[in-house]
This record gives C-alpha cells, sequence and structure tokens, in this order.
C-alpha cells in the first residue's frame, strides 16, 4: 500500500533489529525513511532537513531520549511518536507532558506502529474549516480571540501568544462544540483511549494554564468527572 505522498519519517533507535523492523514497516507502507542511531546525529539533520514525523526510542547511547525531546520541542513543530520499552508510566507521562504526540511500547505489531503514525501525522495536516463556519478564522470567547490560521490566543488586554498543535486541535474541537460534553475518545479524534493514556488531560491542563486565571477552579473548560469536559462559554465567528 502506497501513501498518496512521499512522506519523510526519521526513526532514531540504536537496535538495529528493532531500526530494521520500524524502516521495513514504514517502507512498506510508502513512507520515506531515515535512521540514527545517537540523538546528536539526529538533532544535527535537523538543521538542514525536517521531517513529517519523528519515532524516537527513549533510550539511547550518548543521551537520554526526553532530553532529544525537549530540544526538538523548543524548536521544531512535527510529529513525535515515542517507541519505549520502559514501562513505568511516569516516563510515558513525561514524554507526553514534554510534547510527544503519542507512543508505542515495546514489543508492538507493525500495523499498531503504522496505525499510530497515520494517527499522529493527520494532526499535521492543515486544518479543514467547517463548512458551518463558513469563512470564520477567528473565535472569540471569554474576552479572548484564537485565530484558526496562525493559531494566535489573544487576550483581552491584548497579550498574544501562539498555541502548539496539539493544544490548537484542541482548543479547535472545543470551540466547534461550545456547552457540550465531549468524551476524552471525542477530543482524541476518535482514538481508543485508556487508563495509562493521560495525553489529553495532559493537554486539557496546558490548556487551561494559558486561559484560565486560576486552572484548579477552571470556569471555562470544566471537568464533568466520568464524562469528559465541557467548554462553558459563548463562541462567536467572523
Amino acid at each position: 500500500m502506497q501513501v498518496k505522498d512521499s512522506v519523510l519519517i526519521h526513526v532514531v533507535e540504536d537496535d538495529a533489529t528493532v531500526a530494521r523492523l520500524i524502516e521495513g514497516a514504514l517502507q512498506r507502507f510508502g513512507y520515506e525513511c531515515e535512521v540514527f542511531r545517537t540523538g546528536s546525529d539526529f538533532l544535527r539533520r535537523l538543521r538542514g532537513q525536517q521531517p513529517k514525523l519523528c519515532i524516537l526510542d527513549l533510550g539511547l547511547p550518548d543521551m537520554d531520549g526526553m532530553e532529544v525531546l525537549q530540544q526538538v520541542r523548543t524548536r521544531h513543530r512535527f510529529g513525535l511518536l515515542i517507541v519505549t520499552g520502559r514501562t513505568d508510566t511516569s516516563d510515558r507521562v513525561m514524554g507526553l507532558e514534554l510534547g510527544a504526540d503519542d507512543y508505542v511500547l515495546k514489543p508492538f505489531e507493525p500495523r499498531e506502529l503504522i496505525a499510530r503514525v497515520r494517527s499522529v501525522l493527520r494532526r499535521y495536516e492543515p486544518a479543514q474549516p467547517d463548512p458551518a463556519l463558513g469563512a470564520a478564522k477567528v473565535a472569540q470567547f471569554a474576552g479572548w480571540r484564537f485565530e484558526l490560521g496562525t493559531h494566535r490566543l489573544i487576550s483581552a488586554d491584548g497579550r498574544e501568544d501562539t498555541l502548539g498543535l496539539a493544544e490548537a486541535q484542541l482548543l479547535i474541537t472545543m470551540l466547534e462544540h461550545p456547552n457540550q460534553i465531549l468524551s476524552r475518545e471525542q477530543l482524541l479524534s476518535g482514538r481508543d483511549v485508556s487508563a495509562l493514556d493521560r495525553s489529553i488531560d495532559l493537554r486539557v491542563s496546558r490548556l487551561r494554564r494559558r486561559l484560565e486565571e486560576n486552572p484548579q477552579r477552571a470556569k471555562v473548560i470544566k471537568t464533568v468527572y466520568g464524562a469528559g469536559y465541557l467548554f462553558a462559554s459563548t463562541v462567536s465567528w467572523k
């Protein structure tokens, strides 16, 4: 099976057997692939070439994968999928908190890897406007303005911030469904959410820190226990 256009994916994995498995799976589905054995080699390559997605092992010989992740997220915006043999939940949560989009635990099935890759890549596709919103490009809510095209968030007093892709997509979903309870699955575009997958909760937490005066007593993004989250604000579009 081939993808429509060639998509470059960087694989940072020091285990040659695992690297071959990942590379083979990606190539079978039409993805272009470049493999790096160390974090430093990968970071140097980014100076001249950026992929659409990086598959990153946390246990690298020269530096910790978390450090690589942190450096990437301070400079670049592309998909980041962790592949790790670490079973400690705190490692996966930390990876998501630092900006990873998803993770796969070793050992894994190639089909699961490809499904995760496709899911992350979809998040980085240009947003398609909702026909119901017509040509609306700016949302106004609770004293805030959000520009869909630039991901700029502007407060009532003119302070500006630019959201990362994951937070912007989360906010757009909420803005399109104000005053409705949205489950975690809905907020993750239908992806199954396991008991250990706290990625959506971490993204909500980051978004609250930007929007709420007191994130611990949120007024805009409310938790509905046992059901999900509710965006409690009127939204207007222009």
